[in-house]
């Protein structure tokens, strides 16, 4: 997808972030993470718009440590992520197209995954602030509406690439834990662009291909944003339709989440 976009949605997603968090309440729970309140959420946020943001804007070879949120609350903590949100978006988009710098996954350059990597950190977190304005109990919309119908517009592309992202880069590696003891086949399918990725699993990482080729023991499928917000757990995996061995269903649910 092209940084361009990928930028604007980052700086887009940040404001949305940042005006869902004001709304809802700093006190507020967040449904899509149980163990966070809005607090939590804003100042986890901030920490990593500032960490991305040194990491590029000094060319930093090695990783570093997550710096701490400041002592604050209410309004001067919005203002701080919104400070750190602002600093992100300027640094990405100052930064040469041959930055050197660390990075945690294979991307064509380091710059491209940095803008690809925030610009997806920071959607799953706005749709996190955007549940905040629920009931309490379930997400934004998914209690009347059972898809991510509920939360601000997705771009198809950009809920392909996330999919993508995390389907080939995360759970491509030796850290993801979906495994099973002999090989299973997991499709995922987008109903509304066509988009389709198979998972083989086995007892080593997940090896995904862009394709429909094969048989498939599962298949869960649904609109692109729907299977994006989903396979991040933001959404309960019954929004999406699900054919064939439903354990597979429940094994990416207990064992895909990110650390």
């Amino acid at each position: 997808m092209d940084t361009s976009r990928l930028l604007a949605t980052l700086d887009r997603d940040g404001q949305r972030l940042a005006e869902a968090a004001a709304r809802a309440g700093l006190d507020a729970p967040v449904p899509t993470c149980p163990e966070w309140r809005v607090r939590d959420l804003v100042t986890h946020t901030g920490s990593v718009h500032r960490w991305a943001a040194r990491i590029v804007g000094e060319s930093l070879t090695a990783p570093i440590e997550m710096p701490t949120a400041p002592e604050a609350d209410g309004p001067e903590l919005l203002a701080w992520f919104r400070e750190g949100h602002q600093l992100l978006v300027e640094t990405l988009t100052a930064a040469e197209p041959d930055l050197r710098c660390w990075t945690f996954m294979p991307a064509p350059s380091p710059l491209a995954f940095w803008i690809r990597r925030q610009a997806h950190e920071m959607a799953v977190h706005r749709v996190d602030a955007e549940s905040a304005l629920g009931d309490g109990s379930s997400p934004a919309g998914a209690s009347s509406a059972g898809t991510s119908a509920g939360f601000s517009p997705m771009d198809a592309e950009f809920a392909a690439d996330g999919v993508e992202e995390l389907l080939m880069g995360f759970h491509a590696g030796e850290r993801s834990r979906v495994r099973t003891d002999t090989p299973r086949t997991l499709r995922m399918r987008a109903t509304d662009s066509g988009a389709v990725w198979t998972v083989r699993l086995s007892d080593g990482p997940p090896r995904t291909e862009r394709t429909a080729e094969g048989p498939a023991d599962c298949e869960l499928a649904g609109p692109v944003s729907d299977l994006y917000t989903a396979l991040w757990n933001r959404l309960p995996l019954d929004v999406l339709g699900c054919t064939g061995d439903a354990s597979l269903a429940r094994l990416w649910r207990e064992r895909s989440a990110i650390g």
